[in-house]
C-alpha cells in the first residue's frame, strides 16, 4: 500500500504530456506567435482552422496576410492573454499585442475546436491601437 501510494506521489510530479486535447484555446495562439516569431509559416499556418487554410491554401500567402493586415501579430512585440469568452455562439480569446513602437493593439481570436485540436478561425481588431502602459 505504501509503495502505491509512493508511486502516485512521484507520478504527480511530473506534468502530463500535452496532447491536442489538453491545449486550450490560449495556447494555440501563443504557439502561433511563437511560430510567426521564428519566421516559421508552416508552423503558424497549422494553427489555422480548414477554413482560413482553404481560402489562403499556403503558409505563403497566409503570412504575407498576415503581414500585410496585421503587422503587429508577425512581428509582435510583447504578448498578453486577456479573456477567453463566448459571444454570438463563438469562442473568443482576446489577446493584446505590444508592438515594436509601444503600441497596444487589442484582437479577438476566434477559436474553433477541431479533431485535432483548437484552431484559429478569424482575428478582428477590438479597438483602435494605443501607447502601452
Amino acid at each position: 500500500m505504501r509503495l502505491i501510494a509512493l508511486m502516485m506521489l512521484v507520478l504527480s510530479l511530473f506534468p502530463a504530456p500535452l496532447t491536442a486535447q489538453s491545449v486550450g484555446p490560449g495556447d494555440t495562439v501563443l504557439r502561433q506567435f511563437e511560430a510567426f516569431r521564428a519566421d516559421d509559416m508552416e508552423q503558424a499556418f497549422s494553427y489555422a482552422s480548414p477554413m482560413i487554410k482553404g481560402y489562403f491554401r499556403t503558409p505563403g500567402n497566409f503570412g504575407r496576410m498576415v503581414e500585410q493586415g496585421y503587422p503587429m501579430v508577425r512581428d509582435p512585440g510583447r504578448v498578453r492573454l486577456l479573456d477567453l469568452r463566448e459571444e454570438g455562439g463563438k469562442r473568443l480569446q482576446r489577446v493584446e499585442v505590444i508592438d515594436g513602437k509601444g503600441m497596444a493593439h487589442t484582437l479577438d481570436y476566434e477559436m474553433i475546436e477541431t479533431e485535432d485540436g483548437w484552431k484559429i478561425n478569424g482575428v478582428t481588431f477590438t479597438r483602435a491601437p494605443m501607447p502601452a502602459v
